[in-house]
């Protein structure tokens, strides 16, 4: 059985040196990367074409079923605002929390950017207004998250990599908003500015 394996390879027949003949025509710069640019454009087609994964499972915000669409339909003269709730057990210096407000901030805007635009540009012509409060404790910033998606506003929980002063995973700050002036009050009007 070997032996005979030697003697094909030894001696390819006509249909083998056809094939080799092909694969080197095939291979050739000017018809390998069209090929290539085509697949690329059918791929990207097709991956538009896909209805959008769950976006639940990478998204980290959440915006509240009951009034998702009176906040994006409102009407462009109320005034809009966002707040940054702060948990104080963590005990992070003032540079950790700036950081971690801009992470809350930021990670609100690019999840809307793909879902509610017209929120942020209506947030955007009141000067993006934010507010900086404080919460005592993990549980307290549960209540409030769970208070803001009741009423439908949109919110986002920072979870703190745990590379300088916190634990990884730590949920160190909860942005609400941004949504009405008085929605965002009636959740976090209580709590203590930092």
């Amino acid at each position: 059985m070997f032996a005979s394996f030697r003697n094909v390879s030894q001696h390819p027949n006509k249909q083998q040196k056809q094939e080799r003949e092909w694969l080197s025509v095939s291979f050739k710069p000017e018809n390998f990367i069209p090929g290539v640019v085509i697949g690329f454009i059918l791929g990207l087609l097709w991956d538009l074409s896909q209805p959008g994964k769950d976006q639940s499972k990478k998204n980290k915000i959440s915006v509240g079923k009951v009034q998702q669409r009176s906040l994006v339909t409102s009407n462009g003269d109320e005034e809009l605002k966002m707040v940054l709730v702060v948990r104080r057990d963590l005990k992070m210096t003032t540079g950790k929390i700036a950081s971690q407000c801009a992470h809350a901030a930021t990670g609100v805007y690019a999840e809307l950017m793909q879902s509610h635009r017209s929120l942020l540009r209506q947030w955007e012509q009141y000067g993006q207004p934010k507010i900086v409060v404080t919460c005592k404790n993990q549980q307290e910033m549960n209540k409030l998250k769970e208070a803001a998606e009741g009423i439908g506003l949109p919110t986002f929980v920072v979870a703190d990599a745990g590379r300088t002063q916190v634990v990884s995973g730590s949920k160190t700050v909860l942005a609400v908003g941004p949504g009405p002036k008085e929605s965002v009050d009636s959740v976090t009007g209580k709590q203590a500015l930092l």
